[in-house]
């Protein structure tokens, strides 16, 4: 069985990857069982292993921590859901591309109980949600905003780091970087698109829909 965990206040960023590191060694050696594990951390932000210098516009701002998790440079903070996940990957089928697929749908899935639609695009990771309130872009399309980031890292076929959403971060702190190394879209969350929801909501929803993109491994 997955063990869901919650830390309230908020968690030490390095503690954080010291405990993942931990617990993939124990998961590997049969010690442990899989882990969701669900938090928040002080402002902080992080380099993923594709992260360009250049997108760090103000690294005084805000500790800045080198991840070593797939993806560019993104932030984390009070009002943003971290879930951190991890799972055998191994024994759900050795397949990297799919596991970050069900990573995806299971966001998705999860912001539909709220009644909202989450988008992929190629070429940008993360999910998107669609901004017909604000002016259409240069060549036509709608306006869209970052509502969740995902990069993940594999140890001997376990997953670690996951996903984060934004409930009711602080949206300023973004400005320091280039989130996710993309300039043409903004951020946004729960709480700025005009939707009440609190943290013990969106976990809630994320417990709800987990199960059907992630059953119990073999």
């Amino acid at each position: 069985m997955v063990e869901w965990k919650i830390s309230p206040g908020l968690t030490d960023y390095e503690d954080a990857l010291a405990a993942m590191e931990a617990r993939v060694e124990a998961i590997h050696a049969g010690t442990a069982s899989e882990l969701v594990w669900l938090l928040e951390h002080p402002p902080v932000y992080t380099a993923g292993t594709s992260a360009n210098p250049q997108d760090l516009t103000h690294p005084e701002r805000f500790p800045v921590y080198e991840a070593r998790r797939g993806g560019q440079y993104t932030y984390h903070g009070p009002g943003q859901r971290v879930v951190y996940v991890l799972l055998n990957v191994g024994k759900r089928g050795h397949d990297v591309r799919k596991f970050v697929q069900d990573l995806e749908a299971w966001v998705i899935s999860t912001l539909a109980e709220f009644s909202l639609t989450g988008h992929i695009r190629d070429g940008r990771v993360g999910v998107w949600i669609e901004r017909p309130d604000k002016p259409l872009m240069p060549d036509g399309s709608l306006a869209e905003d970052k509502i969740a980031a995902i990069g993940i890292r594999l140890r001997k076929w376990i997953s670690f780091h996951g996903i984060s959403i934004n409930v009711e971060p602080d949206l300023e702190h973004f400005d320091g970087i280039v989130p996710c190394g993309i300039s043409e879209h903004g951020v946004t969350s729960l709480v700025d698109l005009g939707l009440p929801v609190s943290m013990d909501d969106l976990d809630v929803a994320l417990r709800t829909t987990f199960d059907q993109f992630f059953p119990p491994a073999d």
